[in-house]
């Protein structure tokens, strides 16, 4: 009997952190109407397959400033890429579908960096660098990440826009700096292209 006792208290605690990040999330979109399909409210938005939300040219609204620290130590501020498409994928070295798609972003980053794509990661809920770092270096991410440990960045975006409410989320910016695509699911090569191919199009 005690020991079931000690395995319960084992396993609240353990869950404990899991639930207050699931709760910070939650409550970050709490009263939004961005999971509705075809947008709904002033949201202006639709949600195709594969869960990629998205917004009519004239209907997107500018990306908050989104800046920082990279894990290598520099200053980065997304505001310096205006002109070209910026990719923001949301990730933590802890999270399982962060590292299953992470190969495709790599992947797609080099794709397309010829093509004015520029992809800029912010690493969350990592309380130390080097668990970032090491996945990075695992996966051969070639571009940075604004470290980002208590999730300030994804509280910026504003109420109404396709708001970053996962880990892992992408929303990408197209190139006059406005929120034009979301997913908050892990992403392969042929959805990341979804997202982004439709912006390299753009007149």
């Amino acid at each position: 009997m005690s020991y079931g006792r000690a395995s319960r208290r084992r396993f609240t605690l353990l869950a404990a952190p899991a639930a207050a990040v699931a709760l910070a999330l939650t409550l970050t979109a709490c009263g939004d109407n961005d999971n509705k399909a075809g947008g709904g409210g002033n949201t202006n938005f639709v949600t195709g397959s594969g869960g990629i939300s998205t917004v009519a040219k004239a209907d997107r609204k500018p990306a908050p400033k989104i800046d920082g620290e990279t894990l290598d130590g520099e200053q980065l501020d997304v505001a310096d890429f205006k002109g070209k498409i910026v990719v923001l994928n949301i990730w933590g070295s802890w999270c399982g579908p962060c590292r299953l798609e992470a190969q495709y972003f790599s992947r797609v980053a080099k794709e397309t960096k010829d093509k004015g794509v520029e992809f800029v990661g912010i690493n969350t809920r990592d309380a130390r660098k080097d668990p970032a770092v090491k996945f990075e270096k695992d996966y051969g991410v070639p571009y940075p990440s604004i470290y980002d440990p208590i999730g300030k960045l994804m509280l910026r975006f504003p109420k109404g826009t396709l708001r970053p409410q996962a880990i892992p989320s992408t929303v990408v910016l197209d190139r006059e700096g406005k929120i034009a695509a979301r997913s908050l699911t892990a992403l392969d090569a042929e959805n990341l292209h979804k997202m982004i191919d439709p912006l390299i199009a753009e007149k």
